[in-house]
């Protein structure tokens, strides 16, 4: 395993997406636990890309423009779909402490969904892992550290919002704010992933 490898892998895992800004919504919302599941949840997403890798369909999703276009277009649907519910919902992010926390399957349901439906990690795995890896063995060991790194790095997001979200919801407004600008960052980012 190279430096080059890990020091591309971190700056990919640690650049705030899709995942991030999930991943930091679930702390502030719901508290570390979910924050952690959340992460969980966005690193189990990465699994099906890691498998599509090394039985080869990444390759054929990735030479087949129709594949490809489908799976972005499910992507951008998704986003743009958290963007409406995070504004319409405001139990995402203004929590009553006499409900109950969102419930840890749901959380990771949406976490995988987020990284199933990103082409990036497809494109990610096809064009950049095959560059250091010789061999199967490699190519799963790689994967194996990436999705490490993305999990410790998500959930260090997540905790430290957590750690913000006392004094985040003890004002209100801004937790209107919050949720508008998760709710604006989801929807620009489904708009980027549309225009790449």
């Amino acid at each position: 395993m190279s430096l080059a490898f890990l020091i591309t892998t971190l700056i990919a895992v640690a650049t705030p997406g899709t995942g991030v800004l999930y991943t930091l919504s679930a702390g502030l919302a719901h508290g570390r636990k979910a924050s952690v599941i959340a992460a969980f949840g966005c690193t189990l997403g990465i699994v099906p890309h890691v498998l599509a890798t090394v039985t080869g369909l990444a390759a054929l999703l990735h030479a087949s423009a129709l594949a490809f276009e489908i799976v972005k277009y499910l992507g951008v649907a998704y986003l743009v779909y958290l963007a409406w519910a995070t504004l319409r919902d405001k139990s995402e992010l203004v929590v009553d402490t006499a409900t109950a926390p969102a419930s840890a399957r749901r959380v990771v349901v949406s976490a995988v969904l987020i990284n199933l439906l990103n082409p990036k990690l497809t494109i990610f795995f096809v064009a950049f892992l095959p560059q250091f890896a010789t061999g199967l063995g490699q190519m799963v060991t790689l994967s194996a550290v990436f999705m490490a790194l993305t999990f410790v790095v998500f959930a260090v997001y997540g905790v430290f919002a957590a750690s913000m979200r006392d004094r985040v919801l003890a004002r209100p407004r801004v937790m209107v704010w919050l949720r508008r600008f998760f709710a604006a960052s989801f929807a620009a980012l489904g708009l980027k992933l549309a225009l790449t």
